[in-house]
């Protein structure tokens, strides 16, 4: 069995070299912000 939250989350992302809420910045940074790609970087296995 699964639960689920119905709760709204905040999401923070840095933009300015400040964490802000993505709640809270303007169409144009939104934008640029669902178009970022995540990348996973590999632990050094050496």
């Amino acid at each position: 069995m699964s639960t689920k939250c119905a709760a709204k989350t905040e999401v923070y992302s840095r933009v300015c070299g400040f964490f802000r809420p993505v709640q809270q910045w303007n169409k144009g940074k939104k934008a640029e912000f669902e178009d970022r790609q995540e990348y996973v970087v590999e632990e050094d296995r050496r």
